[in-house]
């Protein structure tokens, strides 16, 4: 058992060797440090099961291009909808289809409405002090959100392909984390109440937006007086040699974004935190000590089992978010 908690200490304090994206590594990190946030008669159940939520924080995205709309849960394309798209566009679901229609929002993408969907969904599973769903569902919550604040997953342009920037979008999300999260500071304060989720869900996407131009413009400039041979390097990922963003490189450009990537991690641990509450305080604040021993049993590990499986062998055509070089 203490041999288990260091590794899981250690994997928290020290990011990642791999070419995991926001999605894998740093939605890991978000889930585990928000639990901390909690107030005590939430964090000793979330604690207990600390390496359910930031093992399945990645479900979402392995869902993606197995599940028929998963994809689009995770990003909105703000500037398809014009520059005063987030004056325009309703905050709450029924009002959005009656205006744009289904197919257009799930075209561009539905991540702050689907926020809303899944907050409602974990206040009626704490409502119902059911353990298993309580978990999966604050695991895929704490991954939407974490997306929100996102830059790229609130433009159109999402990986630099419209601007000549292609790879972009896992020098922000993969490489900079990678090489520098062990050095953030995540320590976001408590878990506060939501009085209005909806229009949080949707200043996450707003505040996120805002840092597209710096985003893309830093990488342009950055690119445009680094040599091609100092701009990637090569490493070694298990058995394969994969081409990465140089240190160097990635290191400049961190500088250049002044502690952005870092802000918006900060921004998605106390955001992730915070609604994790509001849905426990919504339902009533049930006492979650007889949850406590809860364990995934037979049926649904194997449940489980089936569903990766799916995930694995099914794959829709979606647009994809790349976090690739290539």
């Amino acid at each position: 058992m203490k041999k288990s908690l260091l590794l899981l200490t250690l994997f928290c304090l020290f990011p990642a060797t791999s070419g995991w994206s926001w999605g894998f590594f740093a939605h890991q990190r978000i889930n585990r440090l928000a639990a901390f946030c909690l107030p005590p008669e939430m964090m000793r159940f979330f604690k207990a099961h600390i390496r359910f939520l930031e093992e399945n924080a990645v479900n979402p995205d392995e869902r993606r291009y197995a599940v028929e709309g998963e994809a689009p849960r995770h990003y909105i394309d703000l500037d398809v909808y014009g520059d005063s798209a987030l004056a325009q566009l309703p905050r709450f679901w029924p009002q959005a289809v009656e205006k744009y229609s289904e197919d257009t929002l799930m075209a561009y993408g539905i991540v702050p409405w689907h926020i809303q969907l899944v907050k409602y969904q974990l206040t009626e599973a704490f409502k119902q002090r059911d353990a298993a769903r309580i978990l999966r569902l604050a695991a895929d919550l704490g991954h939407y959100v974490a997306d929100a604040n996102v830059p790229l997953h609130t433009t159109e342009n999402y990986n630099g392909q419209l601007t000549g920037q292609h790879g972009i979008h896992g020098l922000w999300e993969s490489r900079l984390p990678e090489l520098l999260a062990g050095g953030y500071d995540c320590f976001v304060g408590k878990a506060e109440y939501v009085y209005s989720p909806q229009e949080r869900a949707w200043r996450a996407v707003a505040e996120a937006h805002a840092a597209v131009d710096s985003v893309l413009m830093f990488e342009k400039q950055l690119s445009g007086r680094f040599p091609a041979d100092k701009k990637y390097s090569y490493e070694q990922r298990g058995n394969t040699t994969v081409r990465v963003y140089s240190r160097a490189f990635s290191e400049k450009y961190h500088q250049m974004l002044d502690g952005q990537v870092e802000r918006r991690m900060r921004a998605s641990i106390k955001m992730v935190a915070d609604f994790w509450y509001t849905c426990w305080v919504d339902a009533g604040q049930p006492d979650l000590t007889p949850l406590l021993p809860y364990q995934l049993g037979k049926a649904e590990r194997e449940q489980f089992e089936r569903e990766r499986k799916e995930w694995e062998n099914r794959r829709y055509q979606v647009r994809p978010h790349d976090t690739g070089l290539n």
